[in-house]
């Protein structure tokens, strides 16, 4: 850009989070420069978008650094302070300002230490405020009074949702075929029976059948897939020439024949027959592993409808289950006995297990995760939950009353469900989750009840769904071929404009799959737009690696009765 004739015309600069103004102002000063540059911007964008309702902060090492070390709270605080002002970037970029809502560290009596590590999510929430008020004051049509509301919690509130096989498409996906990302490797039959190609593919908002299926059980969405493609065929002539003639499944080379015959369709069948590939290898790998009593067994050591018995003789009986869901199967174990620790219960199923030394360094960090003991006993985690038959006092989960379960294998949800349904209502006890800016009457109606705005009629009444967007759902399950994109991504966006307030939820240490799920059918139930955030979107395997990465050796910190 110097001297008198520099290679281009003019420099357009953007900074992706706020820049010093002195920084700003020795660029103002430099009259050669100034002339040159076209537009020089704070685009406030410290964060990725992983779908229309969640992002992450990509502070990929948060678990190690906040939970695995003690003693190291400056890496911890480095750490929280990015996090922070990259949670800021999301308001400033959104114009939204917040209650913000956190967390409080529980101790079992006033002359107990508080640690590192009971204070992540009070420490974000001051971080995240200091921020949000360099916004308030220095950026131009920054709201200045609340208009929406933001929880800060972090892994210890619900260990099992990270380990646990959720049933769902996306999930299944992520979980079973090594993804990368978002990003997929279909395989399609070369012309003329060539060598195969290879074509990635990113299974995204902007693919209608992915929108449609993505949160449905895998069985679900694979009947639904051979409906539209029974329907596609039996509806062009072209097509039933190059299908199988049996009525069988449709192989990917009879897809690639109807691709040749009918070019138009060309984009429909790639879609669907995409879709059809993924959805036929995850149903291999289930069979293959014999997931579905895993899956049984884990629903049921979180309901303890099973217990220790129960699991000794599965370890004992199905020797050939994978070394990866043994050892999800303890760890979840783990999560729902965590006192098993200290009677040996647990490294004796570990030995029962044949658990490698570094699967073992991952069950034993999961106390790491764990919530103080007298936590247990609050209202935090899974609410003071009151169980009449005695067997049933050590379920990680109840069923949830007037929420019918249509798989079995989908009992299970994640805890964030019930706290922001708490929230949404105002039913969250402000001593366990306080918030920086107490509420104000005239925002309310009543102080210190955040949400009571949705009794004051503030926000539209909720009324059933399918008056309001008949053609975001409905239309793609019932088009023939699965293919309508104008029909979901139009209406999405904007049916949220019409609901109330918008709710943030933050995950320190990772989300998952089924968190992400959980905020788009809480969208529709409570008639707000819920919008997940973390520091990463972890798949079991990652966040498993993730948790063998956390220091063993700090144990002996945990065996102390914090």
């Amino acid at each position: 850009m110097s001297g008198r004739s520099p290679l281009y015309k003019k420099a357009f600069v953007f900074f992706s989070s706020p820049v010093a103004r002195e920084l700003v102002n020795h660029v103002k000063r430099d009259g050669s420069v100034l002339s040159r540059i076209g537009a020089l911007r704070e685009m406030n964008l410290e964060y990725f978008a992983i779908d229309s309702q969640g992002f992450i902060t990509d502070n990929e090492r948060a678990l190690e650094d906040l939970f695995g070390d003690e003693e190291s709270s400056r890496k911890g605080d480095a750490c929280l302070n990015l996090m922070a002002n990259r949670i800021g970037t999301v308001f400033a970029s959104l114009r939204e300002f917040p209650y913000v809502r956190y967390r409080a560290p529980k101790s079992l009596d006033p002359t107990t230490m508080t640690t590192f590590r009971d204070l992540i999510p009070t420490k974000l929430a001051a971080g995240v405020w200091n921020s949000l008020m360099k916004y308030k004051s220095n950026l131009p049509n920054f709201p200045q009074s609340e208009t929406c509301e933001l929880l800060i919690l972090d892994r210890s509130i619900d260990q099992i949702a990270p380990v646990i096989h959720e049933w769902t498409y996306d999930a299944m996906c992520h979980d079973l075929l090594n993804m990368e990302g978002n990003k997929y490797v279909h395989e399609i039959p070369g012309k003329n029976g060539g060598v195969p190609e290879k074509k990635e593919v990113l299974l995204e908002d902007h693919d209608p059948i992915w929108l449609e299926l993505r949160h449905a059980h895998i069985a679900d969405a694979s009947e639904r897939l051979h409906e539209k493609m029974t329907n596609f065929v039996s509806k062009n002539k072209a097509a039933q020439i190059h299908g199988s003639r049996d009525g069988g499944e449709l192989s990917t080379r009879d897809l690639q024949k109807m691709v040749q015959a009918l070019p138009q369709y060309s984009e429909q069948i790639e879609k669907l027959s995409l879709h059809v590939d993924i959805a036929g290898k995850i149903n291999k790998i289930i069979r293959e592993t014999g997931l579905k009593e895993v899956g049984q067994l884990e629903q049921d050591l979180v309901f303890a409808d099973a217990g220790t018995k129960e699991l000794i003789n599965f370890l004992r009986v199905k020797e050939d289950v994978s070394r990866e869901n043994k050892l999800r199967l303890l760890m979840i174990y783990a999560a729902v006995y965590p006192e098993k620790f200290d009677d040996d219960k647990i490294s004796k199923l570990m030995e029962l297990a044949r658990l490698s030394p570094d699967d073992r360094t991952a069950v034993y960090n999961m106390r790491l995760l764990e919530a103080s003991s007298e936590t247990k006993k609050s209202s935090i985690v899974p609410f003071s939950l009151k169980f009449d038959a005695h067997k049933k006092k050590h379920a990680a989960r109840k069923d949830r009353p007037g929420e019918e379960v249509k798989w079995q294998l989908s009992r299970f949800y994640p805890m964030i469900e019930e706290l922001v349904e708490k929230l949404s209502k105002g039913e969250l006890p402000t001593n366990d989750y306080p918030c920086m800016n107490e509420p104000s009457r005239s925002f309310h109606g009543t102080p210190g009840s955040p949400s009571a705005s949705l009794r004051t009629g503030q926000i539209p009444a909720p009324h059933s769904m399918r008056s309001r967007r008949p053609s975001t759902w409905a239309r793609p399950r019932n088009s023939d071929d699965g293919y309508s994109s104008d029909s979901i991504l139009r209406h999405a966006s904007s049916d949220f404009k019409k609901m109330g307030q918008r709710i943030f939820v933050f995950i320190v240490g990772g989300a998952t799959r089924s968190e992400l799920r959980v905020c788009h059918k809480l969208s529709t139930k409570l008639q707000r737009e819920i919008v997940l955030g973390s520091s990463s979107i972890d798949d079991p395997p990652q966040f498993i690696t993730k948790l063998k990465l956390m220091a063993a050796d700090e144990l002996s910190l945990d065996d102390l009765q914090i």
